[in-house]
This record gives structure tokens, sequence and C-alpha cells, in this order.
């Protein structure tokens, strides 16, 4: 029996997109997204939700043991995006410029979150 396609839900939020934490332990930190993981729905956020996990000395890939800290993935309704030109989290919106080509825009000021 064939496996049935897990539908991933869009996310308007993007790798490298500066984004603002709106709720949890970390609200109001911002950061830029590392990776965004859709099919989780969630997204790493530079010095955000970090986590303590114990790792084992590994000589072959050089890696040394101890206590590593480092960004936990973070619900992406729990981040909103950071608009460059009004420096508010706002939700996104978006605008046709050109017929076939969709750009994001902010709804707070209605300038263009894609350069």
């Amino acid at each position: 029996m064939a496996k049935p396609k897990l539908k991933v839900p869009r996310s308007a939020i993007r790798k490298n997109d500066q984004v603002v934490v709106i709720a949890g332990d970390d609200r109001g930190k911002s950061g830029r997204v590392l990776r965004v993981l859709p099919t989780r729905g969630r997204a790493i956020v530079e010095k955000v939700n970090f986590i303590k996990r114990h790792t084992r000395p590994n000589p072959s890939r050089n890696q040394k043991g101890g206590i590593v800290e480092r960004e936990a993935p973070i619900q992406l309704s729990n981040v909103m995006l950071l608009c460059p030109d009004c420096s508010k989290p706002t939700r996104i919106g978006h605008r046709e410029v050109a017929p076939g080509e969709r750009v994001r825009v902010c709804r707070r000021c209605g300038s263009s979150l894609d350069r």
C-alpha cells in the first residue's frame, strides 16, 4: 500500500528573516531565522530558545565531549516577522507586482518584505 502524501502547510517566514518571539520563555527576543522546518511547523532562530545537550567525545569527527548549548526549534505561531522599514512585528500579506510574481508585504506600513 502506498504512503499518503503529507500536506505541508505553507509558511510566510523564510530563512534569514528577522523575527521577534511573541510567546514563551523567550518572549521579546529577536533574531535571524537559521532554518525553517515546514513539516513540523517550526523554525530555528539565532540566539533564541537555547537547550543544553550532553555530548560524548567523537575523535573521528573531531568533536569534544561535554555540555553543548544550541538553539532548539520554536513554533512558527510564536514568532512574528520584523518589518525592516517600520521596525515592528507585523503580519504578512501578499501583493502581485507583475503577472505571476507575488511579494510579501508588511500589513502595518505596506512596504515590501522581499528585497
